[in-house]
């Protein structure tokens, strides 16, 4: 008999990044990299361990909105196959009253995403597979039956779907084994906080090229005559050789966004990433048109419907999936088929609390299983909180190293857990102590 869910365990946990302003932009100076955490165990004792990532205060929201579906989960046979993944994930996104909350997005959608996560960590686990290889190992018929394919006929078909997966399947082995010889292409964006200082940028920038990127990212948007000086600074410390990409985090209206990325154009970006509102389709197309660099988004995305639109719409020349913003890995898997069908590369938003451990999966499948490509196609790394996994990435030379360990590479050490549980653990006891007793 197969196992039953029997546990269902959710946690706030909270980083105090913003100390160091690790991870600013001009939209989000302070972030406090945060995670609400979950675990799924079975009545066999395995378990499942998903997340997904704010920047702190509505953290203990997330973490509500997951615990809101508990019911969905407990005493269900366990979801390790892929009739039992799709089954979940229609499960927690099909409800109409939760569905409601959404439709399809939000904080909701979400939590369901951390919940189908912790699934797949658990069903990779116990296939003894890493989960990009757990879903690079399925058949073409099985990975479309995860999908769900409302709302995409007019731009992908089930047939369609089934005709790239089928057209990749004979290349998957000679590319799993040059995945594990290689690696992954990754790009970092640890130089380019804009809350750094000018020598921090240049020192940062000159060791991400001596560690082996070829690519670097640097956060724009606070102020034009800063991001040209900064960019300067940049360029002149890489070479002109490395690629370097801009990150606006939405903070631009269309004109902003054009007349700004005119101005940072002789400096070659390679990409301005989330130039304005991340709902914004004909936005973001007339950015595309209106000045000569490249335009990058996807992390703050809701669903696939909305890539769909970008991709239609020809708003988009680089595809940011996020491993916890939309509803797993199945609706990652749809966006993947779609990018494939308009011949989009996929370049991973990561960073955060465990998104590069998580992402590194979904853009390996897409190597082996769907694109069959990884030119032009990168992951984005930031050189944060991977201390606090048990499998945190591992990176050589600038390139991802594929995962060995079963499992979705999201498990947090317990001891983790325990020092940064908000607003309880010893960290955010000892933080608000200082407080109270500073001048």
């Amino acid at each position: 008999m197969s196992p039953t869910v029997t546990g269902f365990e959710v946690h706030d946990i909270r980083f105090p990044t913003s100390e160091q302003l690790d991870g600013s932009d001009a939209m989000n100076p302070d972030p406090d990299y945060s995670a609400a955490y979950v675990v799924i165990r079975t009545d066999e004792g395995s378990e499942g361990h998903g997340l997904c990532f704010t920047i702190g205060r509505g953290n203990d929201v997330t973490a509500a909105a997951i615990a809101a579906l508990r019911p969905y989960v407990i005493g269900r046979a366990a979801p390790i196959a892929p009739a039992g993944l799709a089954a979940l994930h229609h499960d927690l996104t099909h409800d109409s009253q939760l569905r409601w909350l959404g439709p399809e997005k939000g904080v909701i959608h979400m939590a369901a995403g951390a919940v189908v996560n912790a699934a797949w960590d658990l069903a990779a686990r116990h296939a003894g597979l890493p989960v990009w290889e757990f879903l690079a190992a399925m058949e073409p018929e099985e990975l479309v039956s995860l999908v769900d394919f409302r709302y995409l006929t007019d731009a992908l078909t089930r047939d369609e779907a089934l005709a790239i997966l089928r057209a990749a399947q004979p290349g998957r082995a000679e590319r799993a084994a040059r995945l594990r010889a290689h690696g992954y292409p990754a790009y970092t964006t640890s130089p380019g906080w804009i809350g750094y200082s000018d020598e921090k940028l240049v020192r940062l920038s000159k060791e991400a090229v001596a560690e082996g990127f070829d690519q670097i990212k640097l956060k724009v948007g606070g102020d034009i005559d800063d991001d040209v000086r900064r960019l300067r600074l940049a360029r002149d410390a890489v070479g002109p050789t490395v690629r370097i990409a801009v990150d606006a985090n939405q903070r631009w209206d269309v004109a902003d966004a054009v007349r700004w990325m005119t101005a940072l154009a002789p400096y070659r970006p390679h990409w301005i990433e989330e130039p304005t509102s991340p709902d914004d389709i004909l936005g973001h197309a007339a950015v595309r048109r209106g000045q000569p660099v490249k335009v990058a988004t996807g992390e703050h995305i809701a669903n696939r419907v909305v890539f769909k639109q970008l991709l239609q719409a020809g708003a988009v020349d680089f595809v940011q999936i996020d491993a916890a913003r939309v509803a797993g890995v199945n609706e990652n898997l749809a966006i993947l088929l779609l990018a494939a069908k308009y011949g989009v590369p996929v370049c991973p938003h990561a960073g955060g609390v465990g998104l590069c451990e998580l992402v590194q999966h979904l853009a390996m499948f897409d190597y082996v299983a769907v694109s069959g490509s990884w030119e032009d196609r990168v992951i984005e790394y930031v050189d944060h909180l991977h201390e606090h996994f048990t499998d945190p990435v591992v990176l050589t030379r600038g390139r991802y190293v594929a995962p060995r360990a079963p499992g979705f590479s999201a498990r947090m050490l317990p001891e983790s857990i325990a020092a940064h549980r908000f607003p309880e653990g010893p960290v955010w006891r000892a933080r608000r102590a200082a407080k109270e007793v500073a001048p």
